[in-house]
């Protein structure tokens, strides 16, 4: 079911740790970045072709290229995204690309515009979905102030952490309202994005306690991908791609936004327990004192069958959180028949097999929650479950849903895992849309 964090008025003056709430909100042109080591926090430093221009008028700017080549790829997201003096460029690239040549060429073209990013399991562009691309999202200087940080070293993180990254991220996205010679105005309001490795297993700790320290500022986000290799995955910041990292950023904007998340999963009466599990490592043995892979695949109808990311995509299982039922996708079934997954998991969860509804309804759904909220999105980015999207193969729907992710806007990536608030969840659609002005 589509769940919507809609905007709240003032949002951005209202944190606690803001120095904006008696001063006029104002922010300066060029997005204030902000890296913060593990190590050292406390030492903080500032193909539908012809959709790809983003011109003015068709939403916010947005390209994608299909080039091979780092410079011929990055040149046309140049071209593609016109004039407007942007703020920021949010970046998502298949991991085929050589990273070291993209990140250079990116920051060559894009001069002072700060570029954030990473690594994708497929890409959304203009046109829907897409593979072995380079996608690119541009935000209007005029429209936003957006801050960002660097967080190094992810599998150390520590949830007295979030703190200093809250702060610093708050007081360099004060200093840039306070600087812009023509205000924002009075209603700018924050989201936060975060952009995490997606295989460091530290998403859990990483979002929930932003969450917490960000108070009533809405989060969304996803893990980066490698296109189902799971070897390594990246982020894009400051001009280089980093490993075992993650990127927040801070927007503040006075146009209508909402974070949303939906799912269209819900629970069975199909349930299993974890009887025995690997934690650390997302592992899980054994399932009502079974070997987990066999007992999984009893339990969804498949005895004997081999388990696939396809089967895992058309059979997730779901855990009751806070009176919500939230998917923990499987990644692989291992060679002693233990069950990896894409999501934290430990002894004695009760996981409810989940049935699927129809996800182009589900679909409908939202976008009929996110027009009430914000009228007609000029902008949707978005972070989609690689699972959901091999599920749109295996029934054949990706047409259909290429369809309705361009029509409504769609700009984002495939991902090993999404974030919305203080959850880390799975075969998830999360994001955030953004409104005309």
């Amino acid at each position: 079911m589509p769940a919507i964090t809609g905007p709240r008025i003032g949002l951005a003056r209202r944190h606690p740790w803001s120095t904006l709430a008696v001063s006029h909100p104002r922010t300066e042109g060029d997005a204030m970045s902000a890296t913060i080591p593990a190590k050292d926090r406390g030492q903080a430093g500032e193909t539908f072709e012809t959709a790809e221009s983003g011109a003015s008028g068709d939403g916010l700017p947005r390209a994608v290229s299909h080039a091979e080549q780092p410079d011929a790829a990055a040149r046309e997201l140049r071209e593609r995204l016109g004039d407007t003096a942007l703020e920021l460029v949010v970046v998502f690239c298949a991991p085929s690309y050589d990273r070291i040549a993209l990140a250079a060429a990116l920051a060559d073209r894009f001069g002072t515009v700060p570029i954030i990013g990473c690594t994708t399991a497929g890409e959304i562009g203009p046109g829907g979905y897409t593979t072995g691309a380079v996608v690119a999202v541009g935000f209007p200087a005029e429209d936003f102030s957006i801050v960002t940080a660097l967080v190094d070293h992810v599998d150390r993180f520590e949830i007295a952490d979030s703190t200093e990254i809250a702060q610093t991220l708050l007081s360099a996205r004060d200093r840039a309202m306070t600087a812009r010679p023509v205000p924002l105005g009075e209603t700018a309001r924050s989201f936060a994005m975060l952009l995490i490795d997606g295989l460091a297993m530290s998403e859990e700790t990483v979002v929930s306690a932003l969450h917490n320290a960000l108070i009533d500022i809405p989060l969304f986000g996803a893990s980066a991908g490698d296109d189902l290799h799971f070897e390594r995955t990246f982020v894009l910041h400051d001009g280089a791609f980093h490993p075992n990292a993650a990127v927040v950023a801070l927007f503040t904007t006075t146009r209508p936004f909402t974070v949303f998340r939906t799912q269209h999963f819900v629970s069975s009466d199909r349930k299993m327990v974890v009887t025995g599990a690997d934690p650390q490592h997302r592992i899980v043995t054994e399932i009502n004192a079974e070997p987990a892979g066999r007992e999984y695949a009893r339990l969804v109808g498949l005895e004997g069958e081999p388990l696939t990311p396809m089967i895992f995509a058309a059979h997730p299982v779901v855990v009751r959180v806070g009176g919500q039922y939230h998917v923990r996708s499987i990644q692989k079934v291992n060679d002693d028949e233990s069950l990896t997954f894409f999501c934290a998991i430990d002894e004695g969860i009760v996981l409810t097999v989940a049935e699927g509804v129809d996800p182009v309804a589900n679909f409908d759904g939202l976008i009929n929650s996110i027009e009430a909220e914000v009228g007609a999105p000029d902008l949707i980015l978005g972070c989609d479950c690689i699972l959901r999207r091999l599920e749109m193969e295996q029934r054949q729907l990706n047409a259909v849903m290429s369809e309705r992710l361009a029509r409504h806007r769609v700009v984002g990536f495939c991902a090993y895992g999404e974030q919305v608030n203080g959850m880390h969840v799975n075969q998830t659609f999360t994001g955030v849309a953004i409104g005309g002005r």
